[in-house]
């Protein structure tokens, strides 16, 4: 079984003071001789373990810390800190610290194929122990890990949103079943490639099928359109996901052949991938690995949830079937009531399936004509040219 993966390793960029996430943090405050009412999350204190014997710990917070020994948690409650322990036994952390990485997910897949790495790994424990209706310890730790998730989502898109402002984050929604190499799936990679171009954070719900295709495509943003081509023919050779090894070893191969540059910029990883959001709850689907960061959550409810709150810059939905009708269902109304301010625009792709398979706009258009927000109500499109809806969604700003 793989180890969790570790969540203190990656440079942050702080966007508040509240929150100790690395330790390279935690060494600056504790020169500074204090730590009080700040909340010190995932931390791996029992390796080179600092001295916090002098430090003023009152109202602090330690989330899912390791430490030396059991005297020293004792000696930090006594002098006013709260600690609350990582659940042990457990394959995967219940505070982490940051968001996955492709390679988080994928770890173990060199040494012990698709049934060792760690994502499958999390999945089966989630399954044998009750899947969405877990007993209370499992309940309450898959709770604590989307929390830190939660927390870690905010961390990572701030510095994003800061410079570009939400209306430059862009959800991309659609069949799973998709086939690599299909013209749905290279379609949904240019427009990924041709969003991230724009200076627009894609995000999608991290499974196979468009979702991949559109990580794919901000993953390549960056190279000639005849990389992702080449990338997109490769992938080709395992199209479908219900193929699990193969299907992940070929996206290795693609990011293996073309790993970007380094680069420690704090928006780098969202120009490289963007973000995904997926779901245990569907963990039959391989993991989508080429977005920048992964959200990945035991809850459907939250993670769903997340996805459409981030997404102010407009929602493009390809064809899909249930989930993507859920998911169209809950943006409109969020967009109905008005609950996390203005919309960006409706695109949906694929023009006769939207018109004659799903009739979409029949009952939308309506609908949103009777909102109480209606100066927050978006326009509706429905096309066939990626390059239209590229255009739909990067006008305004």
């Amino acid at each position: 079984m793989p180890t969790p993966p570790p969540h203190d390793v990656l440079d942050h960029h702080d966007h508040t003071e509240s929150e100790v996430e690395t330790r390279a943090e935690l060494d600056r405050h504790l020169v500074a001789g204090s730590l009080a009412r700040l909340a010190v999350l995932g931390l791996t204190l029992d390796e080179d373990p600092p001295d916090l014997s002098a430090v003023d710990v009152s109202g602090t917070l330690f989330l899912g810390c390791a430490f030396a020994s059991d005297e020293v948690v004792a000696d930090l409650v006594r002098r006013g800190a709260s600690v609350v322990p990582a659940l042990r036994a457990l394959p995967y952390p219940t505070h982490p610290a940051r968001l996955y990485t492709p390679e988080d997910l994928s770890a173990g897949f060199a040494e012990h194929g698709f049934d060792g790495m760690y994502d499958t790994v999390v999945y089966r424990h989630f399954r044998a122990n009750g899947g969405a209706v877990p007993e209370v310890r499992e309940a309450l730790a898959q709770r604590l890990h989307d929390h830190g998730i939660d927390n870690a989502l905010a961390y990572a898109t701030h510095a994003w949103l800061s410079e570009h402002g939400p209306a430059s984050v862009v959800g991309v929604m659609g069949g799973h079943a998709v086939p690599r190499g299909s013209a749905a799936y290279r379609l949904a990679a240019t427009l990924g490639r041709e969003l991230a171009r724009r200076d627009r954070l894609v995000v999608t719900g991290g499974g196979p099928g468009v979702m991949e295709a559109a990580n794919l495509g901000a993953y390549l943003s960056t190279r000639p359109e005849a990389d992702l081509i080449e990338a997109v023919d490769m992938l080709a050779a395992a199209p479908d996901f219900l193929d699990h090894g193969p299907f992940t070893e070929a996206a290795l191969a693609v990011r293996t052949k073309f790993a970007p540059e380094p680069d420690s910029s704090p928006t780098a990883w969202a120009r490289r991938g963007g973000l995904s959001v997926p779901t245990w709850l569907y963990g039959h689907e391989p993991a989508n690995l080429f977005a920048g960061r992964v959200g990945k959550y035991f809850s459907n409810a939250i993670r769903e949830d997340q996805i459409l709150r981030l997404c102010r810059g407009g929602l493009v939905f390809a064809p899909g079937r249930a989930g993507t009708v859920q998911e169209v269902f809950q943006a409109a109304t969020k967009t109905f009531y008005g609950t996390d301010g203005p919309s960006g625009a409706y695109v949906f792709l694929d023009a006769t399936f939207w018109t004659d398979t799903l009739p979409v706009r029949t009952l939308l258009a309506p609908l949103f004509a009777q909102s109480p927000h209606g100066d927050l109500t978006p326009s509706i499109h429905l096309t066939d040219d990626v390059h239209h809806a590229v255009r739909l969604l990067t006008a305004a700003a």
